[in-house]
């Protein structure tokens, strides 16, 4: 079969078969009377070797040891090729990653693009610094990557460049919550957590359905996360998990200061302190938790946790009994002075 009828056949430019030819990868085995190039059978099977090999993203120096190597171990290979294409695929999802924040951003001119680009690449830096200063200048410099921010946040392990960042998303418009959100179902716990986090300092009542809706979520750091953001907010719902945080010795002493703080109210403070009370169960509940227990009666105004802590100023531990005596002692006031 003459170069011409090959080329058509197979789709390989007859300029490549000379190629082929001269780098000895597909030599043609005859010459016609006039010259031209002859292939056999045998040599349209070699030609479909190097053209199935190449679509594998061999290069013809790597398709001719294949083909030609006595050695050869292709496994060797084919691994080379999985680890090369997987660097290749994470240098492409890099870059779109990157396109797509910039798109994001909506920049109004180059000027914008350049300025989106040298915020992703500060927030990327391995510098705590580098990337504190970044995400404060985020929300104060032209478009804001949300996006960026956002997976900037979730990733954050240094506490002053994560208050950074949540400062900047809060700055950023009504685009974080969603994407906070979605996080909160992130395989790995660090993610969830950070996630909660940020929601929680996130302004306005965007934030709210979404941590109300986090008290029920699977995850114990993300409920807690979510039920000292409501206290804070003055939000009821958070109290039978503030209570749990307290038993349990979870940020006790940040869970006993919102319980406090939503105890303004006196039907609120009578729920919560029959929550408290309801944790002491006799028998059961250690003297650990019944000193925690007492500490956090002591923001709640009502007979009911002043009935709790009068049993507990009886405590068979001495160390609940004089935390609780003390307690009544605060809320009772000092005595009256005589004259």
């Amino acid at each position: 079969m003459l170069i011409g009828e090959v080329a058509r056949r197979s789709g390989v430019s007859a300029r490549m078969l000379r190629h082929y030819d001269a780098l000895g990868l597909v030599r043609p085995t005859g010459r016609s009377g006039s010259g031209y190039r002859e292939y056999s059978g045998e040599d349209l099977r070699r030609l479909f070797h190097v053209e199935s090999l190449r679509s594998l993203g061999l290069s013809l120096r790597e398709v001719g040891r294949a083909l030609d190597g006595p050695g050869f171990a292709p496994a060797g290979l084919v691994d080379d090729l999985i680890r090369q294409t997987r660097e290749r695929i994470a240098t492409e999802t890099a870059l779109l990653t990157r396109l797509r924040r910039i798109g994001a951003a909506e920049p109004a001119d180059w000027a914008d693009v350049l300025q989106t680009v040298a915020l992703l690449q500060a927030l990327g830096s391995e510098s705590a610094g580098r990337r504190q200063r970044a995400a404060l200048s985020a929300a104060a410099e032209g478009p804001t990557p949300v996006e960026a921010l956002v997976d900037a946040v979730l990733s954050e392990s240094d506490p002053n460049v994560a208050g950074a960042l949540r400062w900047a998303l809060a700055r950023s418009g009504d685009a974080a919550p969603p994407l906070l959100v979605k996080a909160l179902d992130a395989p790995a716990a660090a993610t969830r957590q950070r996630a909660v986090q940020a929601l929680a300092a996130l302004p306005g009542d965007a934030t709210t359905a979404p941590l109300r809706d986090a008290l029920a979520h699977p995850d114990t750091a993300v409920r807690r996360a979510a039920a000292l953001a409501l206290g804070a907010r003055g939000l009821t719902d958070a109290i039978p998990t503030l209570v749990d945080m307290v038993a349990e010795e979870a940020n006790d002493v940040d869970a006993a200061d919102a319980l406090s703080t939503l105890a303004g109210d006196p039907a609120v403070a009578e729920q919560i302190a029959t929550g408290l009370v309801a944790r002491l169960a006799p028998g059961v509940t250690g003297a650990p938790v019944r000193r925690r227990l007492a500490q956090a009666l002591a923001g709640v105004p009502g007979d009911t946790a002043a009935c709790a802590l009068g049993e507990l100023s009886r405590d068979e531990d001495r160390g609940v009994a004089v935390t609780a005596g003390y307690v009544l002692t605060l809320r009772e006031g000092p005595p009256d002075g005589g004259g």
